[in-house]
């Protein structure tokens, strides 16, 4: 993807008061585009007007009803006088939807380009820029990659203005501000930042601004565009930026003072800041009886544990440390592995890569047949090797626990950090043992240590101690005991 290069160059900066040049001009701008119309009607032997759309971008049903109505009163007036006819075309389009009068070539080809009915009349040198947006979209579902056993249904969709607008039903103020911003030189994506005012600090709000207004791109497709370009820094496993498609989630973020990006195209909502300890919160987490939240909390810390340690803990006493291990246990161990030709560190990343195949291969192909072909590709790929000899039976349920465990983060992107994380971890285990575990644990908890988003420590509150903010991070405490909504 390239990055951005220079605007395109117009042949002229203003419109012409002829609407046959008008035409000519236009028809050469959008020469080769077969969903460009040209529609001209004469609304009287002296006014005659042209219409410029983008065919599937604008609302057909305003369009031939409501229009066509407005310029057969207009042709029954049988007016001579243009200025008067210009005045009153323009009240009748005003009384439909948002008008304004536009002369720069520019600005009109770009209304144009993002579904706005662009009418010349002829003898003015002013077009008529009309938003008849109305393409067709996915409604409201439920969400996808967000599934939570109790609580609100709904996601974000492609439209811009249906997610403003599930974020409006939830906060119902006018300090909810949603402060549009235009990126890419070629796709003109509408971007909003959301914040609520007197709740989000002020330096915080200037800061995600000025971020958001450096990028150049050619085009914007995604938040993930917009997230390399904004994070603190880029080479590190762990997101610094949160993602969700959930409406709840983002409403109660902004009345925690954070800041959500919202990008036209996409489902997926961008939320800064972020820290360690909002990986493990979930949105059932606040729809749930405390107690049972704080377990299931508590639950995830030991499975993301078991996740990141677990496969390194093996190689690492299998090879330097069977002392640890109760006799039995080691002897069922040591039998189980007889034959095996790798050593531990082997066998494990072989297994840990080839289950990571057989998860992106699930991913990937069609829902039908995808959770069938993972979860019988792995059962038959793993009983084999077995029988084989390639592998032990205790490295193939080590990796099988490991791969369960990963999946019970809710937050998609810091479960990829782990799994990235947990390749170094095999090989420094293979190497030194329990030493090598313990200096990369350090070097992670220091790497973690020195990182911000957007000012604020990663480990926070945990790290530096913050008391009064630690009631909803390692615990859910009952909502009396809550004086605002916490991080989800």
């Amino acid at each position: 993807m390239r990055s951005s290069r220079n605007s395109y160059s117009y042949p002229r900066e203003t419109i012409s008061t002829d609407i046959a040049e008008n035409e000519a001009l236009f028809r050469h701008l959008f020469k080769h585009c077969f969903d460009i119309v040209f529609q001209r009607v004469e609304l009287s032997d002296e006014f005659r007007i042209l219409m410029v759309y983008i065919d599937g971008m604008i609302d057909k049903n305003v369009f031939h009803s409501s229009l066509f109505q407005s310029w057969l009163l207009e042709k029954s007036s049988d007016r001579s006088d243009k200025t008067i006819d210009f005045s009153v075309l323009k009240e009748h389009f005003s009384a439909l939807r948002p008008t304004h009068n536009e002369h720069r070539l520019k600005e009109i080809t770009e209304s144009v380009l993002q579904a706005s009915l662009a009418v010349f009349v002829d003898g003015h040198a002013e077009a008529i820029l009309m938003d008849t947006s109305g393409w067709e979209h996915r409604g409201v579902d439920e969400p996808a990659s967000e599934m939570a056993i109790r609580g609100p249904r709904e996601s974000f969709s492609e439209t811009l203005v249906i997610n403003t607008t599930l974020i409006r039903r939830r906060i119902q103020t006018p300090e909810l501000k949603l402060d549009p911003v235009v990126l890419g030189s070629f796709s003109k994506t509408k971007v909003v930042i959301a914040y609520v005012d007197g709740v989000a600090r002020p330096d915080l709000i200037e800061l995600v601004k000025q971020r958001v207004s450096r990028i150049r791109m050619d085009i914007i497709l995604d938040t993930g565009f917009i997230e390399e370009f904004i994070e603190d820094k880029s080479f590190t496993p762990f997101p610094q930026v949160m993602n969700t498609e959930r409406p709840d989630i983002v409403a109660a973020n902004l009345m925690e003072g954070k800041i959500a990006i919202l990008i036209d195209g996409t489902p997926y909502v961008l939320l800064v800041p972020m820290t360690f300890w909002t990986a493990f919160q979930a949105a059932e987490d606040y729809y749930e009886r405390f107690l049972y939240s704080t377990l299931i909390r508590w639950t995830r810390f030991i499975l993301f544990s078991v996740s990141l340690f677990l496969p390194s803990l093996y190689v690492a006493i299998t090879t330097f440390h069977p002392q640890l291990l109760p006799t039995n246990f080691l002897l069922s161990i040591t039998s189980a592995r007889e034959g095996v030709p790798f050593p531990a560190v082997i066998e494990a990343l072989l297994m840990e890569f080839l289950f990571e195949g057989l998860r992106e291969a699930g991913v990937r192909l069609p829902k039908a047949v995808g959770s069938a072909v993972s979860i019988v590709g792995a059962l038959v790929i793993g009983e084999a090797a077995v029988n084989a000899g390639i592998v032990s039976a205790p490295m193939v349920i080590i990796v099988s626990i490991t791969g369960i465990a990963s999946f019970a983060i809710p937050r998609y992107n810091m479960g990829i950090a782990f799994r990235i994380l947990r390749f170094p971890l095999l090989l420094i285990s293979g190497a030194l043992g329990l030493f090598g575990i313990a200096m990369g644990t350090i070097i992670i908890m220091i790497h973690m240590a020195k990182l911000e988003s957007f000012g604020v420590p990663f480990l926070s509150p945990i790290a530096p101690f913050q008391p009064d903010k630690i009631k909803d991070v390692l615990i859910r405490a009952p909502w009396e005991k809550i004086t605002s909504l916490k991080r989800r």
